[in-house]
C-alpha cells in the first residue's frame, strides 16, 4: 500500500516543492516507485522544479474532470524509471479539486504500484492545502529557522490534526516529520536564525532532516534538476539523509554546524 505524504508548511517561500521534488526524486533513486502531485492549482511550479514544463499535456484537473486519464497525465521523469510527476493545472480554479476526484486518482495510483505518493501543498490554508492534507498518512513540515515561519507550521500541525481524513474518521494522526531548509549555522550562532533546538521546543516533532542554505538549491532549480542529483552539494547530501530517515534508516545529522576554516581558507579566502 502506497504511503500518502504531504509536504506542507503554514508560509509561502520555504522551499516546499524543492523539497517535494528532492525528496521524490531521493525514493526513485533508491528504487522506490513514486508519484510527486502538485496541488497548487492555478501556478504550477512542480513540472519546473523537476525539468518536465515543456512535457505536460494533461494535468490533475484533467483527470478529476474525467478529460483525461491518469495514464495520459502521468509524466515519467528523464532520470529515474521510478519517478512520475502528475503536474497541476495552471488556468483552473483551487475549486476544481474535489474529494471524490482526488481520491479517486490516490487510490488509482496506489492501484498501480507504487510505493509513495508525495503531495506538494500550496501553502496556507486554502482549498488545494486543505486537500493535500485530508488523504495525507503523514506530513512533512517544511520551514525555515524564523519565528513566523514556525509560528504558521504550527498552526498547520493544529489543522492535521484536526482536518484530516485520520482525524475524522478516528483513526491513528497523522505522522509529523519536521524538515528544516535554508539553515545557516553561522547566522544561528550569531543570533539572527533560531536553532534546530529552538525549532524542535516550539513544534515537538520529530526531526526529518535539515537543509543547509545553499546556492546549489538555487542553481538546480534554474536547471530543473532536483538538488537531490548533486551529490556534491551539501544541501543534496541532507536531502538524500532526509530520504534514508523516511525509509528507516538512521543516518546522523549533518550541517548543523559552523564549518572552521583550514588555514589556507583564512590566508587565501573562499
Amino acid at each position: 500500500m502506497a504511503r500518502i505524504i504531504v509536504v506542507t508548511s503554514g508560509k509561502g517561500g520555504v522551499g516546499k516543492t524543492t523539497s517535494s521534488a528532492a525528496i521524490a526524486s531521493g525514493l526513485a533513486i533508491k528504487g522506490l516507485k513514486t508519484a510527486v502531485i502538485d496541488f497548487d492549482i492555478g501556478l504550477r511550479n512542480l513540472d519546473l522544479i523537476m525539468g518536465c514544463e515543456r512535457r505536460v499535456v494533461y494535468d490533475f484537473v484533467n483527470v478529476i474532470q474525467g478529460e483525461a486519464t491518469l495514464n495520459q497525465a502521468l509524466i515519467k521523469d528523464k532520470r529515474s524509471e521510478n519517478l512520475f510527476i502528475l503536474p497541476a493545472s495552471q488556468t483552473r480554479d483551487k475549486d476544481a479539486l474535489t474529494h471524490d476526484g482526488v481520491k479517486r486518482v490516490l487510490d488509482e495510483l496506489d492501484s498501480m504500484g507504487f510505493d509513495f505518493i508525495i503531495c506538494d501543498s500550496p501553502a496556507g490554508i486554502e482549498q488545494g492545502a486543505l486537500m493535500a492534507l485530508y488523504f495525507a498518512d503523514e506530513a512533512i513540515i517544511t520551514t525555515n529557522p524564523e519565528v513566523s515561519s514556525v509560528r504558521d507550521s504550527d498552526r498547520i500541525l493544529g489543522i492535521l490534526d484536526s482536518k484530516s481524513r485520520r482525524a475524522e474518521q478516528g483513526l491513528e494522526p497523522i505522522k509529523q516529520h519536521l524538515l528544516l531548509t535554508r539553515y545557516n549555522p553561522a547566522r544561528v550562532s550569531q543570533g539572527e536564525m533560531l536553532s534546530v533546538e529552538d525549532v524542535e521546543e516550539i513544534l515537538h516533532i520529530q526531526l526529518l532532516g535539515v537543509i543547509p542554505e545553499s546556492q546549489a538549491v538555487l542553481n538546480a532549480s534554474n536547471k530543473g534538476v532536483p538538488v537531490v542529483f548533486d551529490e556534491q552539494s551539501d544541501a543534496g547530501q541532507a536531502y538524500h539523509d532526509a530520504v534514508e530517515r523516511l525509509t528507516g534508516s538512521e543516518v546522523e545529522f549533518r550541517f548543523l554546524s559552523e564549518q572552521k576554516k583550514g588555514i589556507f581558507q583564512r590566508l587565501f579566502g573562499g
